[in-house]
């Protein structure tokens, strides 16, 4: 069947990519986790559907624990996760993350609970327990219509934190379309529940999108992240990331590593968006900083970080970073304005943590120590 065919491979999509998003150190950062998550939650719910298109459930009940559990309630969690993990650390750090996951785990207990009794038969749920189940029902139900719905709403209050406009324009396109097929869902399951209509119709057509989403992740997502001027060096450096071969598991040779770096130029757009957090928000001045802060900024992985620096400029990360600090500490030596800071406390003022890393920094970048660069150019 031409539509059992296109769930199935939907389900092996998403989990192929989640996979290459988990694992590949050009796509796996702590916004593009949750991304890959989301891929995961889709596939289950998709692959609950063809058990059930399949009748699945009857020689096998028992995957009646995986089909009940609402999986639902983890799409907005993953697509809100996703979005404020790619803003700055300020707005994140004000979130409780282990809230958006309470209406999922309450909905499985309560599932698996009635589960062990129906389909397991460990026990039977008394009169009056079941006049409780049905209470928790009603609660179970008042957090599908409220926290999904106001989860996705607020994901678009915390777009307005992103910076960059293109990457704002893709993430915005991605929630419109999660949204519309979540509040489809919720619509069609209240509308079966309440009006007793046959809504297996409506949710074969929603199962169809949800592979629509995983498709168009897979395709956009690609190209979203500029990884290479073309398809052919995407594709081989995802194999060389993953150091898979679809035929025998070899490792690719070494023309396509060097085909990958020279698709890696100076307009490189994590590049330009490094460049512009150093000139404009003067980030090196942080003294914590480290490859994976700038990468959690970047909403990619600290190895991709390395990858750009090193292709691009010649230098490692710690050489780029201080290469700021010293034209920081040459500008404040210049400026009258700091004529009565010593040279350490400008060196400490523009990120070095000591005297021997920035005297040695400052004479590998200029030739010069403080004092003679202080001397030669007053």
């Amino acid at each position: 069947m031409i539509y059992t065919t296109l769930l199935n491979i939907a389900v092996f999509q998403g989990i192929v990519l989640g996979l290459i998003i988990l694992k590949s150190s050009l796509f796996n950062s702590s916004s593009n986790k949750y991304l890959a998550y989301l891929l995961f939650t889709l596939s289950i719910i998709l692959l609950n559907h063809v058990f059930e298109i399949e009748n699945a459930f009857t020689p096998y009940p028992f995957l009646r624990f995986i089909d009940h559990i609402e999986w639902v309630f983890l799409i907005p969690a993953f697509i809100f996760l996703f979005v404020i993990n790619r803003i700055d650390d300020m707005v994140k750090s004000k979130q409780k993350l282990y809230l958006y996951f309470i209406p999922f785990a309450y909905s499985a207990v309560l599932n698996i609970v009635q589960d062990l009794d129906h389909v397991a038969g460990i026990y039977t749920i008394s009169d009056s327990g079941i006049g409780l189940i049905e209470i928790l029902g009603l609660i179970h139900l008042a957090l599908a219509v409220t926290f999904i719905p106001f989860l996705l709403i607020y994901s678009y209050f915390m777009i307005r934190h992103l910076k960059d406009s293109q990457e704002k324009k893709w993430i915005i396109t991605l929630l419109t379309i999660v949204s519309s097929l979540v509040f489809a869902f919720l619509i069609t399951a209240l509308a079966g529940l309440f009006l007793q209509y046959d809504i297996s119709s409506a949710m074969s057509i929603l199962a169809l999108s949800a592979t629509f989403i995983i498709h168009w992740t897979a395709y956009i997502g690609i190209y979203k992240y500029k990884l290479a001027k073309n398809k052919d060096a995407v594709y081989n450096f995802l194999n060389t990331d993953l150091t898979l071969s679809y035929s025998n598991l070899q490792i690719v040779d070494n023309s396509t590593l060097q085909e990958y770096r020279e698709s890696i130029t100076a307009d490189n757009l994590y590049f330009q968006k490094l460049e512009l957090l150093c000139k404009e928000q003067h980030i090196y001045t942080d003294s914590d900083l480290n490859r994976e802060k700038v990468a959690e900024k970047l909403g990619i992985s600290a190895g991709y970080v390395s990858q750009i620096i090193n292709i691009i400029t010649g230098d490692n990360f710690a050489n780029y970073i201080n290469q700021y600090r010293v034209e920081a500490v040459k500008g404040m030596i210049l400026n009258s304005e700091y004529d009565n800071y010593n040279l350490l406390a400008m060196g400490l003022e523009s990120g070095f943590t000591s005297k021997a890393t920035f005297y040695k920094a400052f004479k590998k970048h200029t030739g010069q120590t403080p004092n003679e660069y202080k001397n030669t150019s007053k």
